[in-house]
């Protein structure tokens, strides 16, 4: 007895050193999140959502299955806070298991029903396909006549006969067609019960985040997480007064912001901000490798047969370009006008972030929309600017200093003269204190005309031809029809040479240009000037070209 209870002990010390030893498993508790928060990226987003939940004390592990599956699941992050000490363990994404139905046992039973209805429609299409068969065969068969000896029988007897045969065939096929309409109704009926006892693939991202509490409590919990279909484009209204003699012009630039995201999810009453930030890009400048000068390697002999011979890489595709669409303008113009809200600013050193005011929502695949983000007004230079070389029109431009602490980004303008819309145009990336020019649409009241007064090609030389001129000469006449003066620059080219051999001169006719090679381009020539109301004048310009004899010149564009 003494050795049974020895041993009966030594059993209960086992079992209670095995049972402090096991491992606590922290317990799963189904969790849901709502989208709080979304920054919005020239080439993706960050989403933030929150999951508020009670705890228990101790180990948990939360799971929450309604994350997007496009997110990136090494940007996880999480933060919180609760009443007690809580800390956060480790996060992970996973796709959750196809599962399938729970009344898969049902689902089977009402496809077997339905393939044993189909049976039966079948059968019926089986039946009336015979008796159609025997009534056509009966047709043929007794082509002489009716009596037992072929012989003829009274016309109504045949009669009797032929309706017989029709009205049996036009039964059978009745009778086919409409067993045939409701196998088809058994088939969609079919296909969709066999759709719906599959198992269905994950729509969402399940994610699973281990805590531990100290007490029970109350936590909230903020998941922050990257995707990269969704981006922003910056857009602009331009919008110009041009002024009168008691007002100088004035040009308000209104900075907009057309989100697009189709990240699978809907972003539904959150806070939105835009971000000048371009995530895509890295965080490093690219590494440059080694460039080696040698001279080049002969290849060696491949036997014929080689693969190598025989299927070359296909060259690497270039990147395609994305076009961006073009936004929708409205041109409501109520009776009092309503003030738009507008974004607020957080400007750092190197980026800029856009608050949104308010809750906003935007749907996965929705389409475009269009936010307010910054407007400023500032005071504009006016002047008439041509090019009479391709065009005629004068054209009104305004001119502003860039006053925004952020760089103004690329993109489309809609343009606004006086209150009337008159055009796209586009604005370069511009940094505070840059100059600006928008171009606002053709001004009528500006008369130019360019005429040609010269053209000759011919050779040159004392007594010997040695060479090939050729000479031009232009006149421009610019007219201010305006009862202000305004300011006007007129454009033109003078061919710019690559070779020793070809000589361009500008000749003394010309009146002489304001500047060269203006915006960097060689050979482009401005000339500016205030007219007076009423004004005309003329501007000449000539030059001539040489090149030797025996050869030829062409006078093309600049690649």
């Amino acid at each position: 007895m003494r050795t049974i209870a020895r041993c009966l002990a030594a059993t209960s010390l086992v079992l209670v050193i095995a049972a402090l030893a096991a491992p606590s498993w922290a317990a799963d508790v189904d969790a849901t999140s709502a989208i709080d928060t979304v920054t919005v990226y020239p080439d993706g987003a960050t989403v933030t959502r929150l999951i508020a939940i009670d705890l228990a004390s101790g180990d948990s592990t939360l799971v929450a299955r309604d994350f997007p599956l496009s997110l990136d699941p090494s940007s996880l992050r999480v933060e919180g806070e609760a009443g007690a000490k809580l800390t956060i363990g480790t996060i992970d994404a996973r796709p959750p298991r196809a599962v399938p139905p729970v009344n898969l046992s049902e689902l089977d039973k009402r496809i077997e029903a339905l393939k044993d209805e189909r049976a039966d429609q079948q059968g019926a299409i089986d039946a009336a396909a015979a008796r159609r068969k025997f009534a056509q065969r009966f047709a043929e068969a007794s082509p002489a006549g009716l009596g037992e000896k072929g012989e003829a029988r009274p016309i109504t007897e045949w009669r009797a006969a032929f309706t017989a045969v029709a009205e049996e065939v036009a039964a059978a096929e009745a009778t086919i067609r409409d067993a045939a309409r409701k196998q088809r109704e058994i088939d969609r009926q079919i296909a969709q019960l066999e759709a719906d006892r599959s198992a269905k693939p994950p729509s969402k991202l399940e994610v699973r985040i281990d805590v531990a509490s100290t007490a029970a409590t109350k936590a909230t919990l903020r998941v922050t997480y990257a995707v990269r279909n969704a981006r922003w484009l910056p857009l602009y209204d331009a919008r110009l007064d041009t002024g009168a003699k008691d007002r100088k012009p004035q040009l308000e630039l209104v900075r907009r912001a057309e989100v697009t995201q189709s990240t699978g999810e809907d972003w539904s009453n959150v806070t939105l901000g835009v971000s000048t930030v371009r995530i895509a890009r890295g965080g490093s400048a690219p590494e440059l490798g080694s460039l080696v000068a040698q001279y080049p390697q002969v290849p060696k002999p491949r036997a014929l047969g080689q693969v190598s011979d025989m299927v070359m890489p296909a060259p690497a595709a270039a990147p395609m370009l994305r076009k961006m669409e073009t936004p929708r303008e409205q041109f409501d113009l109520p009776a009092q006008r309503a003030d738009e809200q507008q974004a607020v600013a957080e400007i750092g050193d190197f980026q800029a972030t856009f608050k949104i005011p308010g809750r906003v929502s935007l749907g996965a695949a929705e389409g475009a929309k269009s936010l307010r983000i910054a407007s400023m007004s500032v005071p504009a230079d006016l002047a008439v600017r041509a090019a009479p070389v391709l065009d005629p029109t004068a054209f009104l431009e305004a001119s502003f200093k860039q006053t925004d602490d952020t760089t103004l980004l690329p993109g489309k303008v809609a343009i606004y003269r006086d209150g009337v819309f008159v055009g796209r145009g586009k604005l370069s990336a511009s940094a505070k204190d840059d100059i600006v020019r928008l171009g606002f649409g053709a001004d009528d009241k500006v008369k130019i005309e360019r005429a040609v007064l010269k053209r000759n090609e011919g050779s040159a030389g004392l007594i010997v031809t040695t060479s090939k001129t050729d000479e031009r000469a232009y006149k421009t006449t610019i007219r201010n029809g305006h009862d202000f003066p305004i300011h006007v620059a007129i454009e033109d080219q003078l061919p710019v040479s690559e070779n020793d051999e070809i000589v361009v001169e500008m000749l003394p006719a010309t009146t002489p240009p304001t500047a060269k090679d203006i915006r960097d381009k060689r050979g482009v020539l401005e000339w500016s000037f205030d007219a007076k109301p009423g004004e005309v004048k003329d501007i000449n310009f000539a030059w001539r070209a040489r090149w030797p004899k025996d050869k030829s010149m062409v006078i093309v564009p600049s690649g």
